[in-house]
């Protein structure tokens, strides 16, 4: 990796740290649905970022939420379950030619269907560990079901707009 990719990773961790810490904590729908965008960092790593400096991306990602959440590690542990099986999963949707050098799964580079498949089990994932863990112990279980499908959804919707605006397609050699 080059420096310049350095940068910009590390200028996108710092920008979807603080979006979403400074707009998007509030940003609730109807008491259900969730806005965590900051998923959409660790999912939009390069495809070939193995799953150790994954991990360390997720952990500290999800520790910088929890600090400003008041969320005791559970952002930090739902970062790094996808963190986990963000490598795997991208495996078993690999095609047979493989991917280019350094590419980012961006809606733009692999489309809408490959997108939706790789990005909404992770998100649901991402979800259901969040939502489990906040709520442990008490009989909530159709009020978390939603909190969880709505968020997923959300989440999805709000990555999809945030790709179109800000992201722009590779260009070949």
């Amino acid at each position: 990796m080059n420096s310049s990719r350095a940068f910009i990773l590390t200028a996108s961790f710092i920008l979807f740290s603080l979006v979403q810490i400074i707009v998007l904590k509030n940003l609730v729908l109807f008491g259900t649905a969730f806005c965590f965008l900051h998923v959409l960092f660790l999912l939009l790593l390069p495809i070939e970022t193995k799953t150790i400096p994954s991990l360390f991306i997720g952990f500290v990602l999800g520790l910088f939420v929890d600090l400003f959440y008041d969320t005791i590690g559970i952002h930090t542990a739902s970062m790094l379950v996808i963190a986990f099986l963000r490598s795997p999963w991208i495996k078993i949707l690999t095609p047979t030619g493989g991917y280019d050098d350094n590419m980012r799964p961006t809606l733009l580079n692999v489309g809408f269907g490959w997108f939706s498949t790789y990005s909404l089990p992770l998100l649901l994932i991402y979800n259901l560990v969040f939502f489990f863990i906040e709520n442990l112990g008490t009989d909530l279980f159709f009020p978390v079901v939603q909190k969880i499908i709505a968020s997923t959804i959300f989440v999805f919707v709000m990555s999809i707009i945030v790709q179109l605006l800000f992201y722009r397609r590779r260009r070949g050699i």
